[in-house]
Parts: structure tokens; C-alpha cells; sequence
């Protein structure tokens, strides 16, 4: 196993990182008036789950990286709420919005066992 130096050796972080640029990948073709609504708010939380792990990470104690760790994850559950809300009113297909929900989800069980690996015994 690697030994960790950085945020950037996380897979968690990784994965993160690769589900905010599908994200904007994704927002590309949406329609123009949305790009101050659902667009901007997807990508704002898309790219806040890294950036909360990276943050985290930075932190001088135990408490405060799970904090932001947690942080990332309602970050996350925000992210799949923009996405369903975007397929329910006919921005987003289901064919498009589900492979992002499956990345979601899979940063999301990391984001948990991360946590969970972080708290005392």
C-alpha cells in the first residue's frame, strides 16, 4: 500500500476530483439560462466535496479533518439533489444522470469509511 503524503494520494480525493470534472463535462450542454441556476449550484457542489477533503486534510487535528470530511458529504448529498432535480424537470436524462449518481455514491462510501477510520477506537 502507497504511504500517503498528500490530500492528492487519497483515493477519495481522486475519485472526487474525477466526479466534479464529469460534472462539468456533463452541465456543457445544458440550457443557457441555467447557468446561474442549476448549472452554477451542481458544479459549486461538485467541486466543493475535493476541495473540503483537500481542506480537511490541512487541518491541524483529528476533529477538525472529520469535520470537513463531513462537510464534503453534504456537499455530496447536495450534488445528487441538484442532479435529480435537474432530471425530474427535463434538464438531465436518467441515461446521463446515472452514471454521476453511481461516482457519487461510490466518493460517498469512501467519504464514510475515511471518517470512520478517523475516529478514536
Amino acid at each position: 500500500m502507497a504511504k500517503i503524503e498528500s490530500y492528492r494520494d487519497l483515493i477519495v480525493w481522486q475519485q472526487a476530483m474525477d466526479l466534479a470534472v464529469s460534472i462539468y463535462k456533463a452541465t456543457r450542454t445544458w440550457p443557457k439560462e441555467e447557468i446561474y441556476g442549476l448549472t452554477a449550484q451542481l458544479r459549486r457542489a461538485a467541486t466543493s466535496v475535493p476541495a473540503n477533503i483537500a481542506e480537511g486534510y490541512g487541518r491541524e487535528s483529528r476533529a477538525s479533518y472529520q469535520q470537513f470530511l463531513r462537510i464534503a458529504q453534504g456537499s455530496l448529498k447536495e450534488l445528487e439533489t441538484h442532479l435529480l432535480i435537474a432530471q425530474r424537470v427535463g434538464i438531465s436524462s436518467h441515461e446521463a444522470t446515472e452514471p454521476l449518481m453511481t461516482r457519487s455514491e461510490s466518493v460517498g462510501t469512501l467519504l464514510r469509511l475515511l471518517i470512520r477510520k478517523l475516529s478514536p477506537e
